[in-house]
């Protein structure tokens, strides 16, 4: 499993291309010539780009939905709307569709941050605010995320 570090301040031209920072295109170059999807996120106004094997791997778990289950249809057509196919060029730069520009917001101050195997597309005023929001609940959302698990050892306290 892809495990990605870091964010990074960077700025899209006018064509909705943005080139990507040196140190995250050598964490991609494994999967780069795979290409990636991008897609809107679910929860929060950015957009997310899966290395096709990341992207291949969750489509396994969405093909076993029950799609004569009508809230999984709702789910697989909503998760997958907008979602497009994208590569580097040559130069290492990423063209942004415009329709997922639009959706979230983006202008020419753009973060780029990693969240584990993905990686998302901010604008960087939402995302600042977005940080900023969940600044004061972050303690209580840890406890309830990581608080039950089990301290094996694993570094997570």
């Amino acid at each position: 499993m892809l495990n990605l570090i870091g964010t990074y301040e960077c700025k899209a031209d006018v064509k909705g291309r943005l080139m990507v920072p040196a140190p995250l295109k050598k964490q991609l170059a494994s999967v780069a010539p795979e290409g990636f999807v991008i897609k809107r996120a679910v929860f929060q106004p950015c957009l997310e780009i899966y290395p096709m094997k990341e992207w291949d791997s969750l489509m396994v778990k969405m093909g076993e939905l029950n799609r004569f289950n009508r809230k999984n249809n709702d789910f697989i057509r909503r998760f997958t709307a907008g979602v497009k196919h994208v590569e580097l060029d040559s130069t290492g730069r990423l063209l942004i569709p415009k329709d997922l520009l639009a959706f979230a917001g983006l202008n020419k101050e753009l973060v780029i941050a990693t969240a584990i195997n993905i990686v998302e597309i901010w604008d960087k005023d939402k995302y600042e605010q977005a940080i900023d929001d969940a600044a004061s609940d972050f303690a209580d959302l840890a406890e309830e995320v990581m608080g039950n698990k089990s301290n094996d050892g694993d570094g997570i306290s």
